[in-house]
């Protein structure tokens, strides 16, 4: 984790999203850690830039290499370089080490190995490999995953954020979809719009959305506007179905994830010739 100080210079600096290198409010006035003890944080990730979480499938074994969860503007590809609109990475190899908080709050590191799947376009996901198993990452570390939901999330929901970057987490609920969320260059669809109790900062992006009082994943946590620009960078605006804009300076979104389950084949592969599968397409 960045110190504060540095995280004061890198104010100056370009940032993207809910990246760390910026931040939505003062320092003096997050507390960030203050909530840590109050939170399930077994299976929650902390990423050098970004949150995410151990995930399984619903009915996957625990004989499968295990899966991490986190947004695709969270890919640590070369350069430093977003994916573009558009872009789409499948079961591509990558060398990135992960940490999977336990029971107790220790962090224990895991290599990912894969790319399954990564994209920004209509949503915002990466789905990593891990090198070990889910039954050898409970043996070895006493972490269970948590389960990502098959179907859609419902309106007022109450659901937790919980960010293993900061180390803390969030209390609120699905205050609506809507059509298309726009940040400058991407466009992500049926977003998910919290209430104004999860004011999430830099460092929360690829967070878990999870169903209170559960351990089921019903999204994941990407974005807000930062000082009520119009559809610029760290300031998504919503677009309705008749196109148009609002600005809610101030509020976060999530976007989808069910829809992987529609282009995973019954060994739980992710296969994008599925019939039905909704995930964009590598062009």
């Amino acid at each position: 984790m960045f110190k504060y100080v540095a995280l004061v210079l890198a104010l100056t600096t370009t940032s993207a999203f809910a990246l760390p290198l910026g931040i939505k409010r003062p320092i003096e006035k997050l507390n960030l850690k203050s909530e840590f003890a109050e939170y399930d944080f077994e299976g929650i990730v902390k990423l050098s830039n970004c949150s995410g979480a151990l995930i399984q499938f619903e009915g996957q074994s625990e004989d499968k290499k295990a899966v991490v969860m986190t947004n695709g503007h969270c890919a640590d590809l070369p350069g430093g370089r977003f994916l573009g609109p558009g872009e789409v990475l499948v079961n591509k190899a990558v060398a990135r080490t992960v940490g999977i908080f336990d029971t107790k709050k220790a962090l224990h590191k895991v290599k990912a190995t894969k790319f399954i799947f990564a994209t920004m376009t209509d949503t915002d996901v990466a789905l990593y490999e891990l090198e070990l198993t889910y039954r050898q990452i409970k043996d070895k570390f006493d972490v269970e995953p948590l389960l990502l939901a098959p179907s859609h999330p419902r309106t007022n929901t109450e659901m937790m954020i919980v960010s293993g970057y900061w180390e803390r987490g969030w209390d609120c609920s699905i205050d609506g979809f809507v059509a298309q969320v726009k940040e400058d260059v991407y466009v992500w669809t049926d977003s998910i719009r919290y209430d104004a109790a999860c004011d999430t900062t830099h460092g929360t992006s690829g967070a878990p959305i999870i169903e209170r009082n559960t351990r089921t994943v019903i999204g994941i946590n990407n974005t807000g506007n930062d000082s009520g620009e119009r559809c610029t960078m760290n300031n998504p605006c919503e677009v309705s179905a008749n196109g148009t804009i609002t600005v809610r300076s101030g509020i976060s979104y999530g976007q989808q994830t069910y829809q992987i389950y529609s282009c995973l084949n019954k060994d739980f592969e992710l296969d994008m010739k599925k019939a039905g599968c909704s995930l964009p397409k590598p062009q």
